[in-house]
This record gives structure tokens, C-alpha cells and sequence, in this order.
């Protein structure tokens, strides 16, 4: 069956296309969640190149199960949980989780299966726009360390301050984005800056 590409829009008759063989619903489908799939990725492991691997790997294997695909289920969230097996397997292989960490780990799994990728960009659009209201000394420490990704040395070395002051100026900063901000997206928190430097209270 031919079909152009707008006509996969839904998502019954792309997985019906999918499950069919159909290579252009395959490319319709890499095409269109890729980019979000790798922000999403990344968002879990910090590291672009890894998370371009995983929704790589994502992709192949949504086309060898693709006979499995039901209709009623949708092909976005199906990619995400995905997204998210590929990581916590390779994160279970490295290591054992700590109570910190398996937290983590429960917030992720809301997000996939309460989220798709417009929602998770609203979530990061709004968490971006609560950083700007910071105390601009608070603003300025927080983005260094939890979007530049510089250690506490650093950023005392950086700003010439001591590392107590970086410290409890991120530490203020997550107090008043956790008193900003919803009760949901609160727990994005840990999503979107990673878990070993957040400090909860």
C-alpha cells in the first residue's frame, strides 16, 4: 500500500504501515521523534553521543519487533519507554543503585509513561524560565554548575569565592525553584539537572 507521508500522522495507520514493512512509515517515524527522542536521551545520560546511540539502537529494534506493535497503543510513548529501558539497563550494568538514585529512577519512570515530548519541553520551557527570575548571583552559580556542567572548584575559581558560598547558592537555588514551582514539576528537578549534586530539604 503507497501512502504519502502526511498520512501517517496517526497513529494506528503508522504502526499498521509499520507492521506492514513500510520503509517510508519507518523513515516518517525516524524522522519525526528522533530529534526529541536524543534531547530526551540526553536529558537522562549528559552525553549527546551516547544518547544519539541509544535512540539509534531505539530505532532498530522498534523496526525488528515492529509485528509486535498494536494499534491501540501509542508509537510515541512506546519509543520513549524504550529510550528509557535502553538507559537504566546500561546504567543497572555500571552500578548499584542508592536510595538517592532509585528515587531518580522513579521519577524517570513517571515521566515516561505520564509524558510525551511536548509536555517534557513545556516542563524544561517553564523550569528555564523560573532559573531566569533567580537572584542574578544565584542565577549565575546554578547555571554554571547545572547547565555548564562545572564542578564547585570551578565555579569558586571562576567567580573567586569560596566553595561554601557556590554550594549554598545552589542550594538556594533549588529551594526557590522547588517553592515556585508545581508539585509535578518539582520532581523534573531531578530529571533535567541530574542527581548526585541535588541537595532536597
Amino acid at each position: 500500500m503507497i501512502m504519502k507521508a502526511n498520512q501517517y500522522n496517526s497513529n494506528e495507520v503508522l504502526i499498521e504501515a509499520l507492521k506492514e514493512g513500510d520503509e517510508k512509515a519507518y523513515i516518517y517515524l525516524v524522522d519525526t521523534f528522533h530529534h526529541n527522542l536524543c534531547v530526551y536521551a540526553n536529558s537522562l545520560l549528559k552525553n549527546i553521543y551516547s544518547a544519539e546511540d541509544i535512540v539509534q539502537s531505539v530505532f532498530i529494534k522498534t523496526w525488528e519487533q515492529r509485528a509486535s506493535l498494536k494499534p491501540e497503543y501509542s508509537i510515541k510513548s512506546f519509543l520513549y519507554k524504550l529510550v528509557y529501558n535502553e538507559f537504566i539497563d546500561g546504567y543497572r550494568k555500571k552500578q548499584t543503585l542508592f536510595p538517592l538514585e532509585k528515587e531518580y529512577f522513579k521519577t524517570l519512570n513517571t515521566v515516561v509513561l505520564e509524558d510525551d515530548a511536548e509536555s517534557f519541553q513545556k516542563i524544561l520551557d517553564i523550569v528555564n524560565k523560573e532559573i531566569q527570575t533567580l537572584p542574578p548571583k544565584c542565577k549565575e552559580v546554578f547555571i554554571l554548575s547545572k547547565k555548564e556542567g562545572l564542578t564547585n572548584l570551578e565555579i569558586a575559581e571562576h567567580l573567586d569565592v569560596s566553595i561554601k558560598t557556590v554550594e549554598a547558592q545552589i542550594t538556594k537555588a533549588f529551594s526557590i525553584l522547588r517553592n515556585s514551582l508545581e508539585e509535578k514539576i518539582k520532581n523534573f528537578l531531578f530529571l533535567i539537572f541530574g542527581r548526585k549534586k541535588i541537595r532536597f530539604h
